[in-house]
C-alpha cells in the first residue's frame, strides 16, 4: 500500500530531521525494521500530532497484521467498519486490516482526529492485549503526579503500560494524558511495546485463533 501526505510514506534513506529528538535511535530503529515510515523519503516529522489514522496504522505495522487469511465474500470497505472512513483515503487498507483482526476500535472512529497521549497508549495496549498474551499480573496501581486528569475508562490499560515499561512518566513524574501525542512519542510507544514482546516470547506471541 503506498502512503503519502501525512502518512508514513515510503522511504529507502535515514530521516534527516531526528537530531533534537530524543527517540531518534528507537525511531531509527523502528525505520529499520520496516515498522515506521515517513512523510517523505527522509523526513519523519517527529513533532507533528498523529491522527487516529496514522496510530491504526502504526499498530497494525506493529503487530504485524494483515488479510491473508480472510476470505471476503465481497470487496471490504473501509466504511463497512468505520462509518467516518473515506474509502479512497491513504488509510483505508489500515482500517479494514485493524477491523477484521478486530483490535478494539471504535465503530465511530474519526481517523482524521488527534489522538491523545491516554488514547494512542490505551488502544495499544488494547490490540495487544487481542494479539499476544500479556501476563496476567496482578497490577499495583502507580501513582503519578496529574492522575487526576487520565479518563476513567482507560485507566486500566494506562496503568499496565507503565507498569509493563512500555510508557514511562516525564521527569516531573507526569503521565500527561490529555497532551495531543506526537509522532515521535507514538514511535516509542511502539518500540517499547515490540521491545517488550520480543523479551518475554512465551508471554507474547500471537494468540491463536
Amino acid at each position: 500500500m503506498t502512503i503519502t501526505g501525512q502518512a508514513f510514506a515510503a522511504t529507502g534513506t535515514a530521516f534527516t530531521d531526528l537530531a533534537n529528538t530524543a527517540a531518534k535511535d528507537k525511531i531509527t530503529s523502528l525505520q529499520q525494521s520496516g515498522l515506521v515510515k515517513g512523510v517523505s523519503s527522509d523526513r519523519f516529522n517527529p513533532d507533528a500530532t498523529l491522527t487516529a489514522a496514522e496510530g491504526t496504522q502504526l499498530i497494525v505495522n506493529a503487530l504485524h497484521l494483515n488479510l491473508d487469511l480472510i476470505n471476503f465474500v465481497k470487496e471490504p470497505h473501509a466504511t463497512d467498519y468505520f462509518k467516518s472512513a473515506d474509502n479512497n483515503a491513504w488509510y483505508a487498507q489500515a482500517l479494514i486490516i485493524a477491523a477484521v483482526n478486530d483490535i478494539g476500535l471504535p465503530n465511530d472512529l474519526d481517523p482524521n482526529k488527534i489522538w491523545t497521549k491516554e488514547e494512542f497508549t490505551h488502544q495499544l495496549i488494547l490490540a495487544i492485549e487481542k494479539h499476544s498474551n500479556l501476563p496476567m499480573i496482578k497490577i499495583k496501581p502507580m501513582e503519578f503526579a496529574d492522575q487526576a486528569d487520565l479518563s476513567i475508562a482507560y485507566d486500566g490499560n494506562i496503568q499496565r503500560a507503565l507498569v509493563l515499561g512500555i510508557a514511562t512518566l516525564d521527569k516531573d513524574e507526569k503521565f500527561n494524558p490529555q497532551k495531543k501525542i506526537t509522532r515521535a512519542e507514538a514511535a516509542e510507544l511502539i518500540y517499547n511495546a515490540v521491545e517488550y514482546i520480543k523479551a518475554h516470547p512465551g508471554e507474547g506471541q500471537p494468540k491463536e485463533s
